[in-house]
């Protein structure tokens, strides 16, 4: 399981909770204008210190 940070069509951060069998199981349901406040968003609802946060903003990564 990985929190994935990604940038939507209109520039802004999310994230997306990703199971192990790839299937999206959460997503921030909004937009945030700053990558911390993006992260910060993830810490809040965050119930598995052990998933990795993969940040997708520097990656060619596909758009789900």
């Amino acid at each position: 399981m990985e929190y994935q940070v990604y940038k939507d069509a209109a520039g802004q951060y999310r994230w997306r909770l990703v199971a192990a069998n790839g299937r999206r199981i959460a997503d921030s349901g909004e937009g945030y204008n700053n990558k911390s406040d993006c992260l910060a968003a993830i810490n809040l609802v965050k119930g598995s210190a052990n998933a990795p946060v993969k940040d997708l903003t520097t990656t060619a990564a596909a758009r789900w």
